[in-house]
């Protein structure tokens, strides 16, 4: 353990004083710090083994909110490191949490040292095998994969964004990818820069929507001490966060003519400027921004910057939305259900034909998100007379009823629109029963399948 680089942030000197002086006999290097406000800054210049964080940095307080919301902080920079939470608060349901929420540990105070010695001990060790196996290992690069690990980017509708995102994430053009609420433009964002040759710097997520006029250039930027009321430290911006890494703009269609400005001047300079300074900082970024809106009829309507837009889309990738996405349905709905089965500890194995019938006749208005919600909502609430042999019925769905796809049948409809909505209407009637269903259109069961494979129904 003697190359091992620790960290440890807590607000009273005793206790960095004495973890130090023991944790320093048995690690290569530790590292204290008082501020949590200057991690970004340590993280962004230094590759620490472990990191023992304190959750309570305010007189008085005991809830453990701040050292969630640090935590969180610090896996958005680093999702790799491995962070083991500090308090002199706790209980086994704030331990529980502390684990959900990403930390590998949870330490209370005061420490039985050889107990601390061996939860610190883990942690290394886990690190080590992360980057053994890293390096073990070449990065897999195919559809549903994110350097290696799965996500819920799958499905036949997608594979063109994904062949685009390997062709594009090599390079530094910056991004701009369109699509709903829901559609997984986070994970197209992170896909990007895992594919990077940017993959071992940070990347840093800001939602720009959510920012007021008064926090945007602050929480971007930076500031100086004294800048305003509560600057009460210099603070690195999220773009000196992320320099040498990956900066992603959610919502970027959201933001004041005024903020466009000074986004448009950092763009260009390619350096900030920290509120209350005069000195500007060069970085290093690769942009990918994220929007719901048609920005090109918002600068039609001038209320978005032509000239920004050029600067954030030299590569526009479009998500399409689930509704259009039929076929993949039942292989996202597949995919979440043995996720949230194995997370709660749940018999559950597969959905119904009758249940899939009717998730694909759903317009599903908040996309994946809203699928990957529903079911595991299904999961958890499923009860064992509810479900034939562990499968998921639609009795155990909940679907908003004025979201399901209706077709008018009227004689300005082509015949195969009128023979898919016959079959829709079929299959919600019998509940996916693809023996009825075929009994009543007068069609062999194979015949059913083909135009059921047809349609994507």
């Amino acid at each position: 353990m003697q190359d091992a680089k620790l960290l440890l942030v807590d607000d009273d000197p005793d206790v960095l004083l004495a973890a130090r002086l023991l944790l320093k006999r048995h690690f290569g290097a530790v590292d204290i710090e008082k501020n949590p406000e200057k991690l970004p800054f340590l993280l962004n210049n230094n590759r620490y083994d472990a990191i023992v964080l304190d959750m309570n940095f305010q007189r008085d307080v005991s809830s453990g909110r701040e050292g969630f919301a640090w935590l969180d902080r610090i896996l958005d920079i680093d999702p790799s490191a491995r962070v083991i939470l500090f308090t002199a608060y706790g209980d086994v349901e704030m331990a529980v949490r502390a684990i959900k929420a990403g930390a590998v540990d949870f330490v209370l105070k005061p420490w039985q040292n050889d107990k601390f010695l061996e939860t610190i001990r883990g942690a290394v060790e886990g690190k080590k095998q992360d980057k053994e196996a890293e390096e073990s290992s070449p990065k897999e690069k195919q559809p549903g994969k994110v350097n290696g690990k799965h996500t819920s980017i799958i499905g036949s509708a997608m594979r063109p964004v994904l062949e685009t995102v390997e062709r594009v994430a090599p390079t530094d053009a910056n991004v701009l990818i369109l699509g709903e609420n829901g559609t997984g433009k986070d994970l197209i964002a992170r896909a990007i820069h895992e594919q990077s040759d940017r993959r071992d710097k940070p990347f840093v997520s800001v939602d720009v929507g959510a920012l007021t006029e008064s926090l945007f250039e602050s929480e971007l930027f930076g500031h100086v001490k004294g800048a305003f009321t509560d600057a009460r430290d210099d603070r690195a911006g999220r773009f000196e966060e992320a320099n040498g890494g990956t900066v992603f703009l959610d919502e970027i269609g959201n933001l004041s003519a005024s903020q466009q400005a000074r986004l448009l001047t950092v763009l260009q300079q390619r350096q900030v400027t920290r509120v209350g300074s005069n000195k500007a900082r060069p970085i290093d970024v690769r942009l990918v921004c994220a929007t719901n809106a048609d920005l090109n009829q918002r600068v039609a309507e001038r209320q978005f910057r032509q000239d920004l837009l050029y600067r954030i889309n030299t590569i526009e990738l479009h998500l399409p939305p689930l509704r259009d996405r039929p076929g993949d349905i039942g292989q996202l709905a597949e995919f979440f259900l043995k996720k949230y089965a194995k997370q709660y500890n749940r018999s559950v194995t597969g959905l119904s034909p009758a249940l899939l019938a009717e998730m694909k006749q759903y317009r599903w208005p908040g996309n994946v998100r809203e699928l990957q919600h529903a079911v595991e909502r299904a999961v958890i609430l499923a009860r064992p007379e509810l479900t034939q042999s562990n499968v998921l019925e639609p009795d155990n769905f909940v679907f908003r009823k004025d979201s399901f796809t209706t077709t008018p049948v009227n004689e300005t409809m082509q015949l195969e629109d009128m023979e898919r909505h016959l079959i829709q209407q079929a299959m919600q009637k019998h509940r996916g029963s693809i023996t009825d269903v075929a009994r009543e259109l007068g069609v062999s069961r194979q015949a059913l399948y083909r135009r059921l494979e047809k349609f994507g129904l």
